[in-house]
């Protein structure tokens, strides 16, 4: 490890308990969000590095609790049981840096095993899922209302897939829910696009301010 290795350490450490997001702001300026199903299907642990097929069905998992270790790294202990990852500040920041080629690779992983996401999500007792979704500003104009009730289709399980959906509704509703033109909340919490979208959640959406 170099010595500019060593000296990367977060500056800030916070845990989005709703959106399953942990946010590291590092002593470099680099500030990452992991969802806490990655940092669960790259854990460090050997258990997992030697397993044949890759960790899955894990969209629910969450972070129970995080144990400093010394000054070099974190504990990380998640909900499902898994508490033997530990985390150096350097593999947390090459995690950061390399998220979108390790997300790419973890999917192709699960494609390859026939293996994929967002099952096991809450619904309802009839089976479906039924958000609120709540519009601000010029996309309460283009809906027509403030806010209404929805039961969304099976292929929408995360934020990215629900404004995909959105977006099928019309020429305005494809510009107004581009992913650069509004920001989400998912129960009052900013959101990403792989926080998941579960039966009872309040989503709303605020247009991006114009520069």
């Amino acid at each position: 490890m170099t010595e500019q290795e060593n000296s990367i350490a977060p500056t800030e450490i916070n845990f989005h308990q709703k959106s399953r997001l942990l946010e590291l702001v590092f002593s470099d300026g680099f500030k990452f969000k992991y969802p806490a199903e990655y940092l669960r299907v790259y854990s460090t642990s050997a258990e997992v590095k030697t397993m044949d097929k890759p960790v899955h069905g894990k969209e629910l998992v969450n972070i129970s609790s995080m144990e400093p270790q010394g000054s070099y790294a974190l504990k990380i202990n998640f909900d499902d049981g898994h508490d033997t990852a530990i985390y150096s500040w350097s593999t947390l920041h090459e995690l950061g840096v390399n998220y979108e080629v390790n997300w790419a690779k973890y999917l192709k992983d699960l494609a390859a095993h026939n293996l994929k996401r967002g099952e096991g999500r809450v619904v309802g007792e009839d089976g479906k899922v039924s958000i609120k979704l709540v519009y601000f500003i010029e996309l309460a104009k283009i809906s027509g209302k403030d806010e209404e009730e929805v039961v969304i289709p099976d292929v929408v399980t995360n934020v990215e897939t629900l404004l995909k959906w959105m977006r099928m509704r019309g020429l305005r509703w494809e510009e107004a829910f581009a992913d650069d033109r509004v920001q989400v909340t998912v129960n009052k919490q900013f959101a990403e696009p792989y926080t998941l979208v579960e039966h009872g959640d309040e989503v709303a959406f605020v247009p991006r301010p114009k520069f």
